[in-house]
């Protein structure tokens, strides 16, 4: 059974197969390159930098803002817009995690959103 990394790094390549090469990757003799989920903080705008460079490794990162929230909320307002932009260049998607927490991903992997349900509508329960 194919681990959870292997499956996700078949979809990626598998996706971005027609406009990437795996030494883009870090990766060479077809050896499958890693996914990872990193977390880091947000703590100055300087940050995005190593974000975007991360996304665009390929790795997921989980980001918690509350740092530079605590200090600007301007800057987090920049921060967050800089960041939904980067994402639409990179094909990559980005949500929030509750209050202090960001996910972003890159190319070929999507962020599930569960359909708001509205006061008409009877909310979905577990079977």
């Amino acid at each position: 059974m194919a681990s959870l990394g292997e499956t996700f790094g078949k979809i990626v390549r598998r996706r971005n197969a027609k406009s990437e090469t795996s030494e883009e990757h870090g990766t060479s003799d077809n050896k499958p390159f890693k996914i990872f989920l990193k977390a880091m903080p947000l703590r100055k705008l300087g940050d995005l930098e190593t974000i975007k460079t991360e996304v665009k490794s390929g790795n997921i990162l989980i980001v918690k803002v509350s740092p530079l929230a605590n200090k600007s909320i301007e800057d987090i307002k920049r921060a967050v817009n800089e960041l939904c932009e980067f994402v639409k260049t990179v094909d990559g998607d980005i949500a929030r995690l509750g209050e202090e927490r960001i996910v972003v991903t890159p190319s070929g992997v999507r962020i599930w959103r569960e359909k708001a349900v509205s006061a008409q509508e009877e909310a979905p329960t577990a079977a």
